[in-house]
Formats: C-alpha cells, sequence, structure tokens
C-alpha cells in the first residue's frame, strides 16, 4: 500500500510502503530538460515510460542484471527494492551524440569502435559534473572497487539492449544508469525508459526520446507512443 511520500524527483515521486524494504515509484507526465529550465506536461507520459522500463527490466533480468524492479501495482506504479542510490551517473555512449558532440572534436552521428563510459556526479546543484575515479573516491560516492563493478555491470547491460533494440527497429546511441546498495550488491535502479535513453528510428535517425521535446523536434507524444508501440506492444491491444 501506497504510505507517505518520500521523495519526489523530476520525473517520478517515491513512496514508503507497509514493508521498509520496499517502495513504490510513481511514473509523472511531468518533462523537464535542462536541469529543470524547460518544463511541460504530457498525457500518458509516465504511463508510456513505467511500461517500457518493466519491460527492459524485466529483459535484463533475464539475462542475468540484478535489478529494483519487483512488480507493476499499476500502470504507472511501480513497486521497487529500496536500495541506497550511489550518487554517481553512468552514460554509456555507442553512437555520438549531445553534450559530448559539443565538448569535444567528435561529430554527431560518429559510431564509437567500443562504447564510450562516462561517470557524473549527480548532483543538480553542481550540474551533474563529470568524474574520475580519484573525484569519485575522495567525495566518498564509491570505492574503486564499486566504480569497477558499475563498469563491468553498465557495458553487460549495454550488450543486451543494442541487439534487443536493434531487432525492434531502434538505435541506441546512449543512456543513463543509476544504480543501488541492496545487501552488500550493486544493482540496477532509477529507470530505462524515452527519458534516460536516447532512441533513434533505425531507418531514419529520427530522435523517439525526450530530445523531441528538448529541441523542439517535434511531437514528443508521437515519439513517445512510437517507442511503447515497438517494446511495449501488448499494451495497445
Amino acid at each position: 500500500m501506497k504510505r507517505e511520500q518520500l521523495y519526489s524527483g523530476k520525473a517520478k515521486t517515491i513512496y514508503k510502503t507497509d514493508d521498509p524494504d520496499t517502495l513504490i515509484a510513481e511514473f509523472r507526465n511531468s518533462l523537464t530538460a535542462f536541469n529543470g529550465e524547460k518544463k511541460g506536461e504530457m498525457e500518458l507520459k509516465g504511463y508510456y515510460n513505467a511500461q517500457i522500463s518493466k519491460k527492459m527490466f524485466e529483459m535484463l533480468e533475464a539475462g542475468g542484471i540484478k535489478t529494483h524492479f519487483v512488480s507493476m501495482l499499476s500502470d504507472i506504479d511501480m513497486l521497487v527494492r529500496k536500495v541506497e542510490i550511489i550518487n554517481i551517473e553512468v552514460i554509456v555512449r555507442n553512437i555520438a551524440a549531445g553534450s559530448i558532440t559539443k565538448k569535444y572534436p567528435i561529430k554527431e552521428g560518429s559510431v564509437f569502435k567500443s562504447p564510450v563510459l562516462v561517470f557524473d556526479f549527480k548532483s543538480d546543484e553542481y550540474g551533474d559534473p563529470m568524474l574520475n575515479d580519484d573525484i569519485a573516491v575522495a567525495l566518498g560516492v564509491a570505492t574503486r572497487e564499486e566504480l569497477a563493478t558499475l563498469r563491468k555491470l553498465a557495458l553487460r547491460i549495454n550488450e543486451l539492449l543494442v541487439p534487443y533494440l536493434d531487432g525492434k527497429g531502434i538505435l541506441l546511441p546512449d543512456f543513463k544508469l543509476e544504480f543501488g546498495r541492496k545487501d552488500g550488491e550493486i544493482i540496477l535502479a532509477d529507470e530505462i525508459s524515452c527519458d534516460t535513453c536516447r532512441f533513434w528510428d533505425k531507418e531514419t535517425g529520427k530522435s523517439m526520446d525526450k530530445d523531441v521535446f528538448r529541441f523542439d523536434k517535434g511531437d514528443i507524444s508521437k515519439a513517445y507512443e512510437e517507442v511503447a508501440r515497438r517494446i511495449v506492444p501488448e499494451i495497445f491491444k
């Protein structure tokens, strides 16, 4: 049962339950970009993201990746294991897009020979700056052993996601992951959705993710719906 609100983020609200080991993540229709500077609402956005995340978590669990996902309590309410979130955003890049093309002499659309892994300090106050291992350890956000585990898990998740999405006509230029500590293990947390991934149509290269909202590229609702139709077609029957 949903109890008191524990935390409200940009796109999800987290609630306590009767069980101290589980929480409820409610996926909202809120849209934000540029660290919350641009805001909006989209009907069914929370529904699409929740259902996509559910499918992704189930697929990854089948591939040996432990996640915080337990079950769906409703179309937008996800029961998850309570974890101690590691304040690092792990970004996996397969194709150059977004900030990396602005900070470095790398042309958008360039395919990396091997995935580029980036750690960012999860902090709106400091603008999510990039971390190296020494800074992460100095901040106390993770040990060197944990950083190595994050790398290993992120690369394995990428190995599972890329062919899975390719089979649905979707390219995965990059995506953001968050992890948490649970009973001495590091497990995948947060969500995997149109909010946290760049999804490009395999044939046209057209964006089907939050970039549509971020850069006014078209109808954001149609973009999210199209990804949902490819990944969770059963919800449209």
